[in-house]
């Protein structure tokens, strides 16, 4: 089967799960997981810049896309000429759906299993873990943070962290005020690329939270990546204590 993958994290899943550069045949430029494998597939755009013709060119047998990260017209274009498999995750069960029905895809139902399982294990660890009150900011000019209806939301509530802003939806903006109750402010590393001189700026404001630097990768990416952030969420909630 050739699969062309329209998101980072699923592309990574599909390596994880024994596919080859054969078989994974196109992939965005924001697809960097696993780096040996992707260098060798072709690149089709962003995840909202597909460029069509060159996908219709490759002639996939699947195309798999994603509600939220990619275009909603693209994806109904692409589905005019290909079978197109669009997923949509914001809990951690829908991940467990995700990797089940990629087992089923690809007649590698054991891999599915065993990630599920290895995932199921890490956040296991953290259960009955007192919640610590946060903020997850992914965006600065304006600062945007995450609702409950989100993938980033369901980790750190899995990790013991409650969402300030839990009684909103999507990706809100946010001011300064509203930050105030959170004992500690993660900025992540994408899609905005925080960095320290963002924690120095925040903490004038905020002298009273705790504002870390965090991994995107670890929140954002379902799929297999999760199985593979156990010591990273083991040493964030050791350094929020």
């Amino acid at each position: 089967m050739k699969i062309i993958s329209l998101v980072p994290s699923i592309t990574e899943a599909l390596f994880d799960f024994g596919l080859n550069e054969t078989e994974v045949i196109g992939r965005t430029k924001f697809c960097i997981h696993p780096e040996d494998s992707v260098r060798n597939v072709e690149i089709i755009g962003g995840t909202k810049n597909l460029n069509i013709k060159k996908i219709k060119s490759l002639k996939p047998d699947l195309i798999i896309a994603n509600k939220e990260e990619n275009v909603k017209e693209h994806i109904e274009e692409l589905q005019k000429y290909f079978k197109v498999l669009v997923t949509n995750i914001s809990t951690l069960e829908d991940n467990y759906y995700l990797l089940k029905t990629l087992g089923n895809l690809l007649d590698r139902q054991e891999t599915a299993q065993k990630f599920n399982l290895k995932i199921y294990e890490i956040f296991q660890d953290f259960s009955g873990s007192q919640k610590r009150k946060c903020a997850y900011l992914i965006w600065k000019n304006p600062y945007m943070t995450v609702g409950s209806d989100t993938f980033i939301h369901a980790v750190l509530d899995q990790i013991g962290f409650e969402n300030v802003f839990k009684d909103q939806k999507r990706y809100p903006e946010i001011s300064f005020e509203e930050m105030k109750p959170a004992d500690y402010i993660f900025l992540s590393s994408e899609p905005f690329p925080f960095q320290q001189k963002h924690i120095d700026k925040l903490q004038k404001e905020l002298p009273d939270s705790k504002i870390i630097l965090v991994d995107g990768e670890a929140f954002s990416w379902y799929g297999t990546h999760l199985a593979k952030c156990e010591r990273y969420f083991k040493a964030l909630t050791e350094n929020c204590k």
